[in-house]
């Protein structure tokens, strides 16, 4: 028996729940709640179950209700009504509500329950097993375009390692819906800088002014970067947010891409040296024309007010640890700058430092951001 095999029945009967108990806890893992109130919380407690079958009429929520709930907090699991009376308005209404599976009537007899029971578990693992799939070739092929990204223009990779926790620390505190996917943008919104000029996007990194053509040309790379991206299935979403990071404040832009504007304009000027709370300020103060999103400035106002009481500290090279962040460029004897300012130490990254750190001329030990305390 499978731990995806557990089965959640809600009915305000005792004597059905024993039953359903009695006849299926040696074929499946059974669990019974005695109203939809109990049902919420095991599921919440005891979850993820792969089949929930409820009964349709009963005392405060009825099972389509319930079952609407049910989906909203675990939309992988198959959803069934064993209702007393085969009333077909309401199995129209539990269909159309809450994305029903089955519609049985009581008394339903012992083979129909079983058969519907093992199709609605063959339905869970096809959907869980296709996400699965999705989530790893997604993984994946982010991967490797993060990998070309680092390779062929580190400092465009630089600037979305450091603005990819500042990204997600304001969709938590927006309560951004698909924080995976701004996760996912924030890694990949500098691709398209990979087509760009070395001297103008350095220009950019050094933050001088640019001409008409060098703007129109940079401003190209939003573009760039989602085409690339829209290639991969699902990835549409993903695509959007990095087409349009650099748009200015509108309500029809997606909350993702008005966090990556801000977050890159504020990245832009950290690198400048001046103090996180210095970068803010002028952000606000400079927002006269809503190029940004107010919500959005005041949501980085405090997180970096948060932030602020973190140390610097010089850690040797074999105490750096994967998801560190660099307090200054990392800078070997010959003066060549190996990692920025704010960024994450990568898997691969620190696997070069500690297989070459003779051939890269380090020198010192790893100026390290040490975790910052909540001040206000």
């Amino acid at each position: 028996m499978l731990a995806q095999d557990k089965i959640l029945f809600v009915d305000d009967e005792p004597n059905i729940l024993a039953t359903f108990q009695r006849n299926l806890h040696k074929k499946f893992a059974v669990e019974v709640a005695p109203g939809p109130k109990e049902a919420l919380e095991i599921i919440r407690t005891k979850g993820p179950f792969a089949v929930v079958v409820s009964d349709l009429k009963m005392p405060v929520m009825d099972g389509i209700t319930l079952l609407e709930k049910i989906r909203e907090v675990a939309p992988d699991t198959v959803r069934v009504i064993l209702s007393g009376q085969g009333d077909f308005d309401a199995a129209i209404d539990a269909v159309n509500r809450g994305a029903i599976f089955r519609f049985l009537t009581k008394p339903c007899p012992p083979d129909t329950l079983l058969a519907m029971l093992r199709d609605a578990l063959r339905q869970y693992r096809l959907v869980t097993a296709e996400k699965e799939l999705l989530r790893g070739t997604l993984l994946g092929s982010v991967k490797v375009l993060v990998d070309v990204l680092a390779l062929v223009s580190p400092e465009a990779f630089g600037r979305s390692e450091r603005i990819r926790t500042v990204v997600g620390a304001l969709g938590k505190r927006l309560n951004e819906s698909n924080l995976w996917q701004l996760d996912v943008a924030s890694m990949l919104c500098q691709l398209g800088c990979v087509g760009l000029p070395e001297d103008l996007l350095e220009k950019v990194m050094r933050d001088e002014p640019l001409g008409a053509e060098e703007q129109q040309v940079y401003g190209m790379h939003p573009d760039i970067g989602a085409s690339l991206i829209s290639n991969i299935p699902r990835m549409a979403p993903v695509a959007e947010l990095i087409a349009h990071q650099l748009d200015d404040y509108s309500e029809n832009t997606p909350l993702g891409a008005r966090i990556l504007r801000v977050s890159l304009a504020y990245d832009r000027l950290d690198q400048q040296g001046i103090t996180a709370r210095e970068a803010v300020d002028q952000l606000i103060a400079a927002n006269t024309n809503n190029a940004y999103d107010p919500a959005v400035l005041d949501a980085l106002k405090a997180h970096i007010t948060e932030q602020i009481g973190g140390e610097v500290k010089l850690t040797r090279l074999e105490h750096v640890e994967v998801g560190m962040v660099l307090a200054e460029d990392l800078v070997n004897a010959d003066g060549t700058v190996l990692l920025l300012k704010g960024q994450s130490i990568s898997d691969n990254a620190l696997k070069r430092l500690k297989a070459l750190p003779d051939l890269l001329k380090l020198k010192g030990p790893f100026p390290i951001l040490a975790p910052a305390s909540a001040e206000a």
